[in-house]
């Protein structure tokens, strides 16, 4: 066969129009519907519970410190000791997942900007001993400008603290974690606050917990917020977290949160009862967003549509011919399906 009928030679021919393509359109569908990607090999319970706990005792530094300076020194004492308590259950939560202890230490023999794992790292090294010398200073009431210097560098790495594991998870290809990479370390930031907020409420008496009964509310209508703007751009992923344990922790946590806030609000001055039930329900919300959060990306890892349908939508952004978008899933259901 010679000529333009020989195979390969040409893949397109000419009409009026322009050109036809001859060759079929790719079809995105894995290897007999298994994952596209590995799903990460975390511990829920480790992971997840090292997400909150470094939140709860980053975002408890920053309330500590402002508790200082305003002189509400039972607050302050008892935010302290909890972040410290915080931080060393969630270094142990890290450290039990690696396995050995060595291996924590061996992510310190060099400094990597680009790593999230690398800045945590040296992040948690920091902030560990600051939070444990404000601690202690409290406490035992000796050595108050050292006390005072660990408070302030701990309130300055607080932030980092409570934010950064939302960029370690949305640096990987999990679907559901880097296609909210934007709003991620905003929910993390507002379910720090909700969940330092929460401790505040329980410890202190409510005559020292009028900033932290704002910064309650503050922190559930930003964490609500964070997470509509994260399914808006998530599209179908957000699928994974409105299914499944995910949308039962996510739904819990919005529940939670709502009525950690109002109660905050309203009973939390006058009435210790109501401010303890308001703190519990403020740390148990945050628990279930961050544990919500992990098990949507778990979720969406191990589903290859999720991977596979976003990308296509990518590649062909006009919308051309092809499935449309309520079945263009490699297991033939449509998107209502799948959430059911």
């Amino acid at each position: 066969m010679t000529g333009p009928d020989r195979p390969g030679d040409r893949r397109t021919r000419r009409s009026r129009k322009g050109e036809e393509l001859m060759v079929p359109r790719a079809e995105f569908a894995s290897y007999y519907g298994r994952p596209v990607i590995k799903a990460p090999s975390w511990s829920a319970r480790d992971i997840a519970g090292y997400f909150f706990l470094g939140g709860l005792a980053g975002a408890g530094s920053v309330l500590a410190a402002g508790a200082q300076l305003t002189g509400r020194t039972t607050l302050a004492t008892g935010m302290k000791v909890s972040s410290l308590a915080a931080v060393s259950l969630s270094a142990a939560a890290l450290v039990h997942d690696l396995g050995r202890p060595a291996r924590f230490g061996n992510m310190l023999r060099v400094i990597k900007p680009t790593s999230p794992m690398s800045v945590g790292s040296w992040l948690l090294s920091g902030y560990g001993p600051a939070a444990g010398a404000a601690a202690v200073c409290a406490v035992s009431g000796r050595l108050p400008r050292a006390g005072a210097a660990a408070t302030a560098a701990a309130a300055a790495l607080g932030p980092a603290v409570a934010t950064y594991t939302a960029v370690l998870a949305a640096d990987t290809a999990v679907p559901a974690w880097h296609g909210a990479h934007r709003e991620l370390p905003y929910l993390f930031a507002a379910s720090a606050t909700a969940a330092a907020s929460g401790t505040a409420l329980v410890l202190a008496p409510p005559r020292e917990t009028a900033p932290v009964r704002c910064a309650a509310v503050l922190a559930a209508a930003a964490d609500a917020a964070a997470m509509r703007a994260a399914k808006r751009r998530l599209g179908m992923v957000a699928e994974t977290y409105r299914a499944g344990r995910a949308g039962r922790l996510l739904r819990g946590a919005e529940l939670l949160l709502g009525a950690g806030a109002v109660t905050a609000a309203l009973g939390a001055r006058r009435s210790r009862a109501a401010a303890v039930t308001a703190g519990l329900a403020l740390l148990a919300g945050s628990a279930c967003t961050r544990f919500g959060v992990f098990a949507a990306g778990i979720a969406s890892a191990q589903d290859p549509a999720y991977t596979v349908v976003p990308q296509r939508a990518a590649m062909n952004p006009s919308g051309g011919p092809g499935p449309g978008p309520a079945t263009d899933r490699p297991d033939g259901r449509t998107e209502q399906q799948a959430s059911d």
